[in-house]
């Protein structure tokens, strides 16, 4: 047992000095000078909705507050009886300057509804800068500019941003899935990209018309469930560089109870995990606070390993108050820590006793979809751009009284 709580120590310690140096990487990250933007061109924004959630009318809002000249956002639904319309529609009276397009068509183009989504509401697109967001995405006023300077970059054919989680409310449930994503997710793909890799992360992204009809279009995605991982991997294969974005976005996290988490926690890690089984696996070195405690069973509770555990725990909640810091999100409590990491723990090892997963009530396979014929993929551009004169008056922009958005207009 010696040699094991040994090795369990080392894995403690390795966990340690990952989530260290990511907290470094990410200061690095935010000290970084910005791109400068040299062209502005109009840009379309496409959003797929489903259904209401906590916070979606600040989420979408948000984008309509850009700083950025000339911009198309397009909101689509499958559905007409879906109450995300409703909350499209309040959001277009209270930025009825805005060009604002909702589509809602029924077609189902495959497994992917968000991608079967997507194709549906390519034809209202304008312009030929394309960004990508989910429905629950935050973002800051400066999003598009930095997006768009960071795709002017030579060799560059997507954008992609880092996210960090905001709780929609107080609840366990909500902040330990924050956590998730602020304090192991995040450094994970910190450090991923110190070594090299060029994840596409799906929160939001950007991309030319032209490059997405050279890799086969919106339906060259349909066959995965990872389509964001996969739309990076073919934009790789053309010799492009995925780019990261100088802009950190927020996406909502509003489990409200914990089984909800944990189905939510493992579509996400069962799909990582049919895409890169053996890089998944290794992220067990990622939770320091639970190899410590395997290490206090494995020494029968030795005073070493007493003492090993409590440092581990402190110099752990130490760095998570760090990341919060340079995430600008309140910190987890160090206390939660350990229940934190073994729940992680208990996911990861479910992850690899099945293969389906249930998203917005589809079950499907992790690792692809039922592929479906090629279809055509043409540009087609409607409507007329609409210029933009009125500035926002970003202090006064919040939520009011029933969670709704409220903003003037100078």
């Amino acid at each position: 047992m010696t040699l094991l709580a040994d090795a369990t120590a080392v894995f403690a310690g390795a966990g340690l000095l990952q989530a260290g140096i990511a907290v470094e990487a990410l200061k690095r990250f935010n000290r970084h000078p910005r791109p400068q933007i040299r062209e502005r061109p109009p840009v379309t924004i496409l959003k797929p909705l489903k259904g209401d959630e906590p916070l979606l009318e600040a989420a979408l809002a948000s984008f309509c507050i850009q700083s950025y000249p000339d911009y198309q956002i397009v909101f689509g639904v499958q559905d007409h009886a879906d109450p995300a319309i409703a909350v499209v529609e309040r959001v277009r009276a209270l930025f009825p300057e805005r060009d604002i397009a909702l589509v809602v068509d029924e077609t189902r183009h495959g497994g992917n509804g968000k991608v079967a989504n997507l194709i549906n509401m390519w034809p209202a697109a304008k312009h030929d800068i394309i960004v990508l967001a989910d429905s629950d995405v935050h973002v800051t006023p400066q999003f598009l500019e930095r997006m768009v300077a960071s795709l002017a970059e030579p060799g560059v054919g997507a954008v992609t941003t880092l996210y960090a989680g905001l709780p929609t409310g107080r609840g366990m449930a909500a902040r330990f899935g924050a956590a998730q994503i602020n304090h192991i997710f995040l450094p994970g793909v910190v450090l991923g990209r110190m070594l090299g890799r060029q994840d596409c992360l799906g929160a939001a992204l950007a991309l030319r018309r032209e490059t997405f009809i050279r890799i086969g279009g919106l339906p060259a995605l349909l066959p995965h469930l990872a389509d964001d991982a996969a739309l990076g991997h073919l934009v790789q294969r053309l010799g492009l560089r995925v780019a990261l974005a100088p802009s950190l976005v927020v996406t909502t996290v509003s489990e409200e109870t914990l089984p909800d988490l944990f189905g939510h926690e493992l579509r996400w890690a069962r799909t990582i995990r049919a895409l890169e089984p053996l890089t998944y696996a290794t992220t067990l070195l990622q939770y320091p606070v639970f190899w410590a405690l395997v290490t206090i069973a494995l020494a029968a509770g030795q005073i070493w390993a007493l003492i090993f555990a409590a440092a581990v725990w402190a110099l752990r909640a130490l760095v998570a108050r760090s990341m919060a810091r340079q995430l600008d999100r309140g910190a987890f409590s160090g206390w939660l820590l350990p229940l934190r990491e073994i729940l992680s723990i208990i996911v990861l090892l479910a992850s690899y006793l099945g293969n389906r997963v249930v998203w917005r009530g589809s079950s499907m396979a992790a690792a692809t979809i039922r592929r479906e014929p090629r279809m055509r993929f043409r540009r087609i551009g409607l409507g007329k751009k609409l210029s933009l004169d009125q500035k926002i008056n970003l202090n006064k922009t919040g939520l009011d009284k029933t969670g709704r958005l409220s903003r003037s207009i100078k």
